[in-house]
Formats: C-alpha cells, sequence, structure tokens
C-alpha cells in the first residue's frame, strides 16, 4: 500500500496531538512520537490508538510523558523531515522511510534502544529489511504481503478453477474474456503503485528488483521473461481489460473488483473489506509463478526509527520493548487487519480463530521479498519505476529495453549514494 503499507500503502486521514520537549524537573522527559494514521474514518483513527498506549506506559511510568502527534499517510513522512531539517526531530517516528536518517547518522541502532528478547522477536525477514549495511535502523512497525483475489462468481460461471502458474492464469483469463468480463487479470502498472504488482510479478519469474550481492538487477534475464510474458501472452491477448496497464492505478482495480468486473488481481487485506461492503465473494491463493505457486511474494512494512538528536535513549528505548509487546502489536494488527511484525504476534495469530481471515497473508509472511528499502537510492528508483514500467508491457514496448533503462537509472542512484 508507496511502498508504505498505507500505500497499500498501502496501510489514512489527518488528526493531529501536540507536541512539546522536556517538562517538569530534571527527572521528567517527554518524548516526542509523529505517527502515521492508518485509519480511514475518525471512528478507528490510529491517534486512539496511540492516546490509548501512551496512558497505559504513562501510568507504569510517572516521569514520562509520550507526546504523540498523528499525520495522514499523505503528510507524515514530510512532517518529519520538516522538523529534522528544522533541526527540531521528534524522538520517534512512525513513517514509511528510514534510510536518508540511517545515512546520516541521524538514527540510533536498533540494539542501542531495544532489550534482546524484543528485538530478536521481530520476523526475520523485516528485521533483515531494516538494516543498512548490516546493521538494523528501521523496526518494523507494521507489515502485509500480497495474494491473489480472484470473483468466485465470475469463476463458476466460467467454469474454472483459480490459477496455480502463469499458464493457468492465461487459461483462466481467456475463459473470463470470453464470458464478458471487463477485466479478465486487472494489472495496475499506473503510477500510484506499479513498484508493487511489478515487484510480485519479478518474484512470480524467480527474479527481483536485487541480485544475489544486494546490487539491483532490474534488467535480469528472468525479469526480461517475467515482462515479456506479461506483454504477449496477457496485454497483447486482450486479457487485462480496457484500461491500459500503465495507466490503471490500484485503487481503481480495487474499485472495480468490488463492482464485480475483474476476475482476478493482486491484493492485500484492505481489499478483503472492500470487497465484502459490495457483496463480491472471493477467493485468495498465493501468487501464480512461471512453473507453478510462487516461491515468494511481495511484502511490505513500515517502520519505527529513534532520532538521535534530544538524547533520551533509555527512556525510548524502554518505551518501544512496551509498544512491541505482543499485546500492543496484535491490538494494533488486528484494528487495521495487518500482519504483526514479531514471531511471537505471529504465532497467536496464527493460532487465533479471530485472525483466520488474515491467515493467507500470514502464511505468505515468512516466503516474502521487501522492496530494498535499506537502500537511500529506493526512493528514486521507486519513482522511476512507477513513471516506466507500464511501457514495458504496452504496444510496440520492448521489455527489455525499459528494464535496461530502469537498469542504468538505479546505477546511477545508487552511486550517487
Amino acid at each position: 500500500m508507496a511502498g508504505t503499507i498505507a500505500a497499500v500503502s498501502a496501510l489514512g486521514m489527518t488528526a493531529v496531538l501536540g507536541g512539546c520537549g522536556i517538562t517538569g524537573g530534571s527527572g521528567d522527559v517527554t518524548l516526542k512520537l509523529v505517527a502515521a494514521d492508518y485509519g480511514d474514518s475518525a471512528a478507528n483513527s490510529s491517534k486512539k490508538y496511540w492516546d490509548k498506549l501512551a496512558e497505559e506506559y504513562e501510568a507504569d511510568h510517572p516521569d514520562v510523558r509520550i507526546d504523540v502527534s498523528v499525520y495522514s499517510w499523505n503528510d507524515v513522512d514530510r512532517k518529519v523531515r520538516e522538523m529534522v531539517a528544522a533541526g527540531d526531530p521528534p524522538d520517534m517516528a512512525q513513517i514509511g522511510a528510514y534510510a536518508d536518517y540511517a545515512a546520516k547518522n541521524q538514527l540510533y541502532k536498533a540494539d542501542d534502544l531495544l532489550s534482546i528478547p524484543v528485538q530478536a522477536d521481530f520476523v526475520g525477514q523485516l528485521a533483515s529489511a531494516g538494516q543498512v549495511k548490516g546493521v538494523q535502523y528501521g523496526m518494523p512497525f507494521a507489515a502485509s504481503t500480497r495474494v491473489l483475489f480472484y470473483n468466485k462468481t465470475l469463476f463458476a460461471k466460467a467454469g474454472i478453477t483459480p490459477p496455480e502458474s502463469w499458464d493457468d492464469l492465461a487459461e483462466d483469463a481467456e475463459a473470463l474474456k470470453a464470458e464478458g468480463v471487463k477485466y479478465p487479470y486487472a494489472l495496475p502498472l499506473g503510477p500510484e503503485e506499479a513498484q508493487a504488482e511489478t515487484l510480485q510479478w519479478m518474484l512470480s519469474g524467480g527474479g527481483g528488483y536485487t541480485d544475489s550481492v544486494d546490487g539491483y538487477g532490474i534488467d535480469s534475464p528472468e525479469n526480461i521473461d517475467t515482462f515479456s510474458w506479461l506483454k504477449n501472452d496477457l496485454v497483447g491477448k486482450g486479457l487485462v481489460g480496457p484500461v491500459a496497464p500503465g495507466e490503471l492505478n490500484r485503487a481503481d482495480a480495487f474499485a472495480a473488483f468490488a463492482k464485480g468486473q475483474v476476475g482476478m488481481l493482486n491484493g492485500h487485506p484492505s481489499l478483503m473489506k472492500i470487497a465484502e461492503s459490495k457483496g463480491v465473494k472471493y477467493g485468495m491463493v498465493p501468487m501464480p509463478g512461471k512453473g507453478g505457486p510462487s516461491k515468494s511474494t511481495l511484502g511490505v512494512a513500515d517502520w519505527m526509527m529513534a532520532f538521535r538528536a534530544n538524547g533520551h535513549r533509555d527512556q525510548v528505548g524502554d518505551f518501544l520493548d512496551f509498544v512491541y509487546s505482543e499485546k500492543n502489536v496484535l491490538a494494533f494488527s488486528r484494528e487495521y487487519d495487518l500482519l504483526p511484525v514479531t514471531s511471537s504476534a505471529s504465532g497467536t495469530m496464527a493460532a487465533s480463530e479471530e485472525d483466520r481471515h488474515l491467515r493467507p497473508f500470514l502464511e505468505e509472511l515468512l516466503t516474502s521479498e521487501l522492496y530494498p528499502v535499506g537502500k537511500t537510492s529506493w526512493a528514486d528508483v521507486s519513482a522511476q519505476v512507477k513513471q516506466q514500467i507500464g511501457k514495458a508491457v504496452a504496444a510496440g514496448g520492448s521489455p527489455s529495453g525499459v528494464l535496461g533503462h530502469l537498469q542504468a537509472a538505479a546505477g546511477r542512484a545508487e552511486s550517487a549514494e
């Protein structure tokens, strides 16, 4: 849901609480936290979650005050940038990216803050994605994965079963097209969130954004094969609907699915509520791969980080240990249909009937691959992908040419780090 869950991004709205610095006597400390809003109304604003958490923590720590400002995803990253530029960073920020601040030596290392049990409890892939050159600065706060959603009613009408491989998906799309389905497979490669759909398909073909030594590998043979197949076997055969993939945004694809106009598309947990609210009967299966179910899927995480400028390391670390308790991680994940970032909370969720609707996504988390968010160049590369990748599958487009162009741009961005 953007590399953010919001852009689940995406994984907002706007609500703001005030902020101030040190208060009271020498033993009293106010910790400033800027956080993103995962709610879609005042009723479920993240402000309520943080208010409750702060109240509980302060009750046991009378010498510490937690002062939280909550902003929509449209504003929160910019707000933090402005605070840092003005020389007044918050103690903690829960936002979409950490690498720029880590590269400028502005953040505490996670192991300078968290107790060993808490740091060791992070899901492995998420902890690794929070590292820059082997050191963890980004602490995962919320996670999501993607699965293939399909419309059960349309599939029954076409007499088909959910796909396991690319060939299955193309055959199902042909059958759906024959039944007059508007979007047999919705392929959103538009500028809203093309980097997500792109990575999902790259992984299904055995590729990805990076190579085995963590350099960019956008124009790898695997990725070129994947986009050549998309261009020739899906887009070229009219199986993706009336809107060119490069002009189709994720939000529009989700809305079309909720109207019963889409046979299949990749989705994250929020699509469940969107579909259910419109009465669409849907199923979910792992992303089809080149020769069977994909061995890896897209994972997305949002991040907590702690700035060094104000000191308060011990107080920040103690508060974050509380934030990452199993109870609090589960409460946040359940409120917003997200995946826990800790192994303990993930285990509880996997065993809970209350959370059974999230199991397909939870099962994908352990084999997920995240964007290369530890690279400060990723923001530029992601922006280039959003603008260019749709051309790779367009009529007259060249997958190898477009991916080669993106690889060259990525190399320039990385050399500038």
